[in-house]
């Protein structure tokens, strides 16, 4: 039983740390890309936090399955 706690704990801390570098990369991928086309910025931006929201969405239902996990056992 207590190993299924370690499991839920390793999976949310996996599912933050991979939601922090998807958004880094993204973030970062639209800065350069914001710079090199300073008239595209608008569409960018929004499709920015379209995917972040995405991105952030999934790590969101991650630690949901997680904590399920915690809660039921």
């Amino acid at each position: 039983m207590e190993l299924a706690y370690l499991g839920a704990a390793i999976g949310a801390g996996l599912g933050a740390i991979g939601a922090g570098i998807g958004i880094g990369l993204l973030g970062g991928s639209a800065m350069e890309g914001m710079a090199r086309q300073p008239e595209a910025m608008g569409e960018m931006r929004t499709n920015m936090i379209i995917a972040a929201a995405l991105i952030e969405g999934v790590a969101l239902f991650g630690e949901a399955i997680c904590a399920a996990i915690v809660f039921t056992k």
